[in-house]
């Protein structure tokens, strides 16, 4: 019915093309302003709705530069409250912030997390006192012509059809894709061969100027809502309740089923604002399990709307673990990666 309904919206995907290439080609003409700045910026983005990675590329970022350079990110904060520009705090919440620049700033304490929704205006409000800004999820934001752009393609949508909203999932027709210096193709499997490795090429077609990488995920040990690392494992006896809100929760799905087929998967839209309805159904299904060993396991971004004060003191009564991911680069690409970035913000 969904194949069906997608043909019905065709039209509106086109209409919606349109005003897209047109939007974009006033940018390219100078019509609409586009402001470049005179320090590094590095744009992280994909064409399509939902996840591609681009937090722990994000993070990726943060790691390789954090330690010579005065840097910071900027969001958007999608899902927060609040609007305008905030520095992010020790104790910023996903609700005032957005859950995934809440993320970056418990994990990175040292380094400035901003959000701001119009992106010219956060990047002058840190240019003065920072010599590196990494955008997150902004390749659509033409108002900021960055130094740098990645773009991102999640493995699992390749060889979709490229239709645009709301017939397919792109937010701007492929085309789009010229104004990446780099494409990566994320979340593929660790033992992708080469042959499919050329199809995917032949399917994104990277211009002359891009270089093409390919990424899976590398999930860590398990952690506890402290940060701290978890002596708990998941054994193939152990039943795992799975809670997660996120645009693509299959590779972690399929990650945990490797290791035990007992998993209960409350699974939820992204970005999902979790009620105390939610929480109290997962605690009565897990204290109803009559398993002797069972976990709870949920994605570093979900952890930050969970910890709400309102669901907190329920929370704080299951064993929650999370279980952190990082970029892996396929084909000993790493270290080709990393300097291609350096010599740009050199």
């Amino acid at each position: 019915m969904l194949k069906y309904l997608r043909w019905f919206l065709l039209p509106f995907s086109w209409l919606y093309g349109c005003i897209i290439i047109i939007r974009n080609w006033c940018y390219n003409a100078g019509i609409f302003k586009s402001t470049a700045f005179d320090l590094p910026v590095i744009s992280i983005g994909n064409l399509d709705v939902g996840g591609a990675g681009k937090s722990p590329m994000t993070e990726y970022l943060v790691r390789l530069f954090k330690a010579d350079h005065k840097l910071a990110t900027l969001s958007r904060g999608y899902g927060r409250t609040t609007t305008g520009f905030i520095l992010a705090t020790a104790t910023a919440s996903a609700t005032e912030i957005g859950d995934e620049p809440a993320q970056f700033k418990q994990k990175f304490p040292d380094i400035t997390v901003a959000v701001c929704e119009d992106r010219v205006v956060g990047v002058d409000q840190l240019k003065t006192d920072h010599d590196l800004i990494i955008l997150d999820d902004a390749y659509q934001h033409r108002a900021v012509k960055p130094g740098f752009s990645i773009l991102l393609f999640d493995y699992s949508r390749i060889f979709e059809p490229h239709f645009m909203l709301p017939a397919g999932n792109l937010r701007e027709p492929f085309g789009g894709r010229e104004r990446g210096d780099i494409i990566i193709i994320s979340k593929c499997p660790d033992t992708l061969t080469s042959t499919v490795q050329e199809r995917i090429k032949g399917r994104i077609k990277p211009f002359s100027h891009q270089q093409l990488f390919f990424t899976s995920i590398n999930y860590a040990a398990l952690r506890d809502m402290d940060d701290n690392t978890s002596a708990a494992l998941i054994y193939q006896n152990t039943t795992v309740f799975l809670i997660t809100g996120i645009a693509n929760p299959a590779p972690l799905l399929n990650h945990v089923k490797k290791h035990t087929k007992q998993v209960i998967h409350h699974n939820y839209p992204d970005h999902h604002q979790f009620s105390l309805k939610n929480i109290t159904k997962l605690a009565d299904e897990f204290n109803a399990c009559p398993a002797d060993k069972k976990l709870i396991i949920t994605t570093e971004k979900d952890i930050q709307r969970l910890r709400e004060h309102t669901l907190l003191p329920t929370i704080k009564q299951l064993p929650v673990l999370v279980i952190p991911i990082e970029v892996q680069f396929l084909n000993n690409q790493q270290a080709v990666f990393d300097k291609i970035m350096k010599e740009y913000v050199r």
